[in-house]
């Protein structure tokens, strides 16, 4: 007898897929930009170019701990101020302020896991997580 997949761990997968597929977009249209930067003869897309994501700082890397500034330092602004930050005792709570949309869902969630975070689903109490312990 087959068991049947967690709904809620099948969303998980197709997020991160999805974040995953957007970062392979991301690069490629730079590399297409960088090509024509050179000179090249260009072609034209088959399909329209989305607009181009946000540049998005990477973590710091030194070992220690972090608080709400140096996680904050983390997104660009105008994906700062969608979120409220709190602290709890081993983690940073990342929390929405209102709807994200799939867009700015995706760039956080990279952002979140880039830092070694996760996000964890709880309907209303839903939240992103970051280890206050830098690895």
């Amino acid at each position: 007898m087959s068991e049947k997949p967690d709904v809620e761990e099948l969303l998980r997968r197709l997020d991160e897929m999805l974040i995953i597929l957007r970062g392979v977009l991301g690069d490629l249209q730079e590399i297409v930009t960088l090509l024509r930067s050179m000179g090249l003869p260009s072609t034209k897309p088959t399909v329209p170019s989305p607009p181009k994501p946000v540049t998005v700082p990477a973590p710091a890397p030194t070992p220690g701990m972090r608080g709400i500034p140096e996680v904050k330092r983390m997104f660009p602004s105008e994906l700062e101020g969608l979120l409220n930050f709190n602290e709890k005792e081993n983690y940073i709570i990342i929390k929405p302020r209102q709807y994200l949309g799939s867009d700015n869902f995706a760039k956080i969630a990279s952002i979140i896991r880039g830092a070694g975070g996760e996000y964890i689903s709880a309907g209303k109490d839903s939240h992103f997580r970051i280890p206050k312990e830098i690895r």
